[in-house]
């Protein structure tokens, strides 16, 4: 897969597949979008290394728009869909405690301008699934709901695009460089998921 991506790293292609990745990754959280990012900013480190191309940064920072924009158009279509289909997706909600708990704390957080627990669940493992819809089900205006959407992907995006970075640039654009680059990234999702267990802290935060 690196080698692939290593390929694409300098031509437009490589954007469009981070890019739809991460808009669907809100509909399926099991894609990897992340490691993909990850993969894709590694490789692309790596080829600016191998061709004597000089700094990276330009397509750094073409990664983290096209993952940070994908994560919010992909935030706003959940959010609307889950908008318009309230009562469907109440009643999904409803049969998983877990999801009901999850509702509650975002709906009481973004009332309370505690929207950096949106920030938090970013990173957590289908976090940004239970925020986007859990909105749009409890009909949040955009107003409260967009900025910290778009905070959060950008915080994501700029955090995921940096671990391989300089995961590639410290340890080389290997599978070694890439595998510690991820695990950062996981580890990074098991604190969120923590964190998003305990709302107060985040709200006391925030407020």
């Amino acid at each position: 897969m690196l080698e692939q991506l290593g390929a694409l790293a300098d031509t437009p292609w490589i954007y469009v597949i981070v890019g739809a990745s991460v808009l669907l990754d809100v509909f399926l959280p099991v894609l990897p979008s992340g490691v993909l990012v990850i993969t894709a900013a590694t490789a692309a480190a790596g080829s600016a290394v191998s061709t004597h191309s000089g700094t990276a940064f330009p397509q750094m920072c073409a990664l983290v728009a096209c993952a940070a924009t994908a994560s919010v158009v992909g935030d706003l279509v959940a959010y609307r869909l889950a908008w318009r289909g309230g009562d469907r997706f109440d009643r999904a909600i409803a049969r998983s405690r877990r999801l009901t708990t999850a509702q509650e704390r975002l709906g009481t957080a973004l009332l309370r301008g505690g929207g950096a627990l949106v920030v938090v669940a970013r990173f957590a493992p289908a976090g940004r699934s239970v925020v986007s819809l859990g909105a749009g089900v409890m009909h949040r205006r955009v107003r409260e709901f967009l900025p910290w959407s778009a905070l959060a992907g950008l915080s994501w995006a700029v955090y995921s695009v940096c671990l391989g970075y300089f995961g590639g640039k410290w340890l080389g654009a290997t599978w070694i460089g890439t595998a510690v680059s991820v695990l950062a990234l996981f580890l990074a999702g098991a604190g969120a998921a923590f964190l998003v267990r305990r709302p107060r802290h985040i709200e006391a935060e925030a407020g």
